[in-house]
């Protein structure tokens, strides 16, 4: 394993050397591409482009076992006990609606109840409402407490209810708060419910161990965890995953067709319906490979350094609403002018090239309860510098003098 080091780590991304004016504070909405995953993706496209499983020519074998290696490369990212276990998804909304969709009558029957949080992207929350609202499922929300963080009593309140799923995401996307995650799953557990973890967020903060954590679900985007777009991952236990009936149908994900009834396939490709997105498999297989000779502590605590710094700035700027708490916080931060829009403020930051997102970060219902309109958020990575820091300070500084001028 590598020693971590800023400088050698910020120099594998091209993006920086084409935008070198630029501070990018966007990460908890996409993260840049290093050579590594690029270069991936172009070799395929260049070397190998065929379609896979179906084709008898030795292109198309050739590809298959690229892609089919993507999957045990992933699978051995996560520790998951199987390789058909990997499910190969468009991102974490596209896993979280097979979820919803696929409990219906499995596991989920009319007068059941299915668990979230007030924290949750609506990724955790309309495809849930979609299918609870038509089948007779009754959704509820846990609320927060008084510094944003699930509120662990009522949590264990509403379990007492018997829920038969609990889903909430592993680290919030707006404050960048880390949920107690492997308690609430033994929590959750304990009474019988299946648990489904959203780690859009989680993957990238810390080195995930599925079997460990213990959830029967965690699902994630590539393009949070330094991969393209449109490749996600549905993780699930075999016998939770057998559990799904599939979303879409068509293609591999059968093993017999006739006018009057189909069967399905075996796992993984029961859900995995048509072409699959082969070049993203391979591109977020090889961040993944590359993230293994990383030292993920040592990125952890260079990440928390500049939080750090970022924090002990904001102290010193008046007229500030922080909604992040700097404790338990996985590089995330929420906050506001006071009296002002987030969108204004993000626009004056953009003006100095420093790029952030205003907003309310699909997470309507928070911001709701909270009576505002958004905030700006400042999500930061490894391929940030302590300069970076220092930059949007300044840039924050004059943007709040501006508009409260």
């Amino acid at each position: 394993m590598q020693p971590f080091d800023p400088v050698n780590f910020r120099g594998q991304f091209q993006f920086f050397q084409h935008n070198p004016g630029w501070v990018y504070l966007d990460n908890a909405a996409t993260m840049h591409k290093p050579d590594v995953v690029v270069n991936a993706i172009t070799s395929f496209y260049q070397r190998n482009n065929s379609n896979v499983h179906r084709g008898a020519h030795t292109l198309s074998q050739n590809a298959t076992r690229a892609f089919e290696q993507a999957r045990d490369d992933i699978a051995t990212f996560i520790n998951a006990g199987a390789r058909q276990q990997i499910i190969f998804c468009s991102g974490a909304t596209a896993a979280l609606n097979q979820i919803a969709f696929g409990l219906m009558h499995t596991v989920l029957q009319p007068g059941d109840r299915v668990l979230i949080t007030a924290l949750e992207h609506h990724a955790n929350i309309v495809p849930w409402q979609l299918h609870c609202s038509r089948f007779g499922v009754t959704l509820d929300v846990v609320p927060l407490d008084t510094e944003h963080k699930v509120d662990q009593q009522a949590f264990a309140e509403l379990l007492a209810l018997k829920p038969k799923v609990v889903s909430f995401s592993h680290i919030s996307n707006v404050l960048g708060h880390i949920q107690p995650v492997a308690h609430m799953i033994s929590q959750a557990k304990a009474t019988g419910a299946l648990t489904v973890i959203d780690g859009a967020q989680g993957i990238v903060h810390d080195k995930i161990d599925v079997q460990a954590l213990d959830a029967d679900f965690y699902v994630w985007s590539g393009h949070k965890l330094y991969g393209p777009t449109g490749i996600g991952v549905l993780y699930g236990k075999t016998a939770a995953l057998e559990l799904l009936t599939p979303i879409f149908a068509g293609g591999e994900m059968i093993s017999e067709v006739n006018f009057s009834h189909s069967l399905f396939n075996i796992l993984p490709f029961r859900l995995e319906a048509g072409t699959p997105d082969i070049a993203g498999a391979i591109g977020l297989a090889a961040a993944c490979n590359w993230l293994q000779k990383i030292n993920s502590e040592q990125v952890k605590n260079y990440k928390a350094m500049l939080l750090k710094q970022f924090f002990a700035g904001l102290k010193k700027i008046g007229g500030l609403d922080i909604l992040s708490s700097p404790v338990h916080n996985a590089g995330i931060v929420a906050l506001n002018v006071q009296g002002e829009h987030p969108a204004d403020v993000a626009e004056l930051l953009n003006q100095q090239a420093v790029a952030v997102r205003g907003g309310q970060h699909c997470a309507m219902p928070f911001f709701s309860q909270l009576g505002l309109a958004g905030a700006v958020r400042f999500s930061f990575a490894p391929y940030n510098t302590e300069a970076d820091v220092a930059t949007s300070l300044q840039a924050l500084t004059q943007a709040a003098e501006i508009l409260t001028a």
